[in-house]
């Protein structure tokens, strides 16, 4: 019964950080749409919560959980975690999630939009060095969520770049008066796109950790898969954390990066959100953070290089810099302490 008990308060606490990751990633949903006053904040939130939760919608229809299945089994070694004992899963998983949630509430309450997918990867690796060595670690799955650190903004740079450019060409010959009115409704379509995405994106990170915390435990000896109520549970968790938001984040994405008109807003979403949605089918934990970042300077960088605020983007990319490792450290101190808690209770 104890065991069941701990799992229990494990999954709870992997709630607990989709929660956050929602909160904290608010911001990237509904920046845009908040700074081009096309919904107040509250509708926005309410808006980008409902997109979160029904990305979970495809799962209902056979949609492989490829990027839950990448965290679940492609940054660690799972079969090597397993074999360690009930007690290394769940100390190892307790680790990395307290890395992930220390450095996303210290980067909210700096205004920083840093990434939740790095910063729990970066949990992982700092709580499975110590617990498993080097050898416990998937290097291949490590550089692919790495390379995705520079290559997500990048694209979604390219994409903004080359929606406001199409798009403006588009509508040239129309009023600005026009093409505002009509952005601002389309604005609602993009910020769902990005929320949707969002939610198919950033869920199911944290249902390959409470599959690990099952099949490692409790359910040990079942093939590893992740049930249903994992996939509602998760979406549900961010898509709440969405809607109470995290607004100081929302002023740095929103007005500290650059000005946004509607019609930015809806080629900065857009442009996200597709590369989110198509790094998602190829099972890659991408940065929604990272993406939409990029994709927002791109849109300010079609009127120059100085309708950018280079000095805010400056502060955003340590930030990113920072997450893997920052993550690890805290992730490596909790697993130590951790380990000594459980080792003077006889564990």
């Amino acid at each position: 019964m104890l065991l069941y008990a701990v799992v229990a308060g494990l999954i709870l606490v992997a709630l607990a950080f989709d929660f956050i990751n929602g909160f904290h990633d608010a911001a990237n949903s509904i920046a845009t749409v908040v700074s081009t006053r096309v919904l107040t904040p509250l509708m926005a939130v309410a808006w980008a919560a409902f997109f979160n939760f029904i990305a979970a919608a495809p799962v209902l229809w056979g949609v492989e959980l490829k990027v839950a299945n990448t965290m679940g089994k492609g940054v660690i070694h799972f079969e090597m975690l397993k074999a360690m004992g009930t007690t290394m899963v769940l100390v190892v998983i307790f680790a990395s999630l307290v890395g992930a949630i220390v450095w996303n509430l210290l980067t909210w309450y700096w205004g920083l939009p840093s990434s939740s997918s790095h910063a729990l990867a970066g949990g992982m690796i700092g709580a499975t060095l110590p617990a498993l060595g080097p050898s416990g670690l998937i290097g291949s799955g490590i550089l692919k969520i790495s390379m995705f650190i520079v290559l997500s903004p990048l694209i979604g740079m390219v994409l903004g770049i080359t929606m406001m450019v199409g798009t403006t060409w588009m509508v040239r010959k129309f009023t600005p008066a026009k093409v505002d009115r009509w952005f601002r409704k389309l604005q609602l379509v993009s910020a769902a796109i990005f929320s949707y995405s969002h939610g198919t994106n950033d869920a199911q990170k944290v249902m390959g950790i409470i599959a690990i915390i099952l099949f490692g435990t409790v359910l040990q000896g079942q093939e590893f898969h992740i049930p249903l109520w994992v996939v509602l549970s998760c979406h549900a968790a961010i898509g709440l954390g969405t809607f109470f938001g995290g607004w100081r984040i929302v002023k740095t994405m929103g007005t500290g990066l650059t000005k946004l008109q509607p019609i930015g807003g809806f080629c900065a979403e857009t442009g996200g959100g597709v590369t989110i949605l198509a790094l998602a089918h190829w099972g890659i934990p991408v940065s929604t953070t990272h993406t939409i970042t990029g994709a927002i300077v791109g849109v300010g960088a079609t009127r120059g290089s100085r309708a950018v605020r280079w000095g805010v983007a400056g502060r955003i990319i340590w930030a990113w810099i920072f997450t893997i490792p920052a993550s690890a450290a805290v992730a490596a101190i909790t697993y130590g302490l951790t380990r000594l808690a459980v080792g003077a209770l006889g564990g």
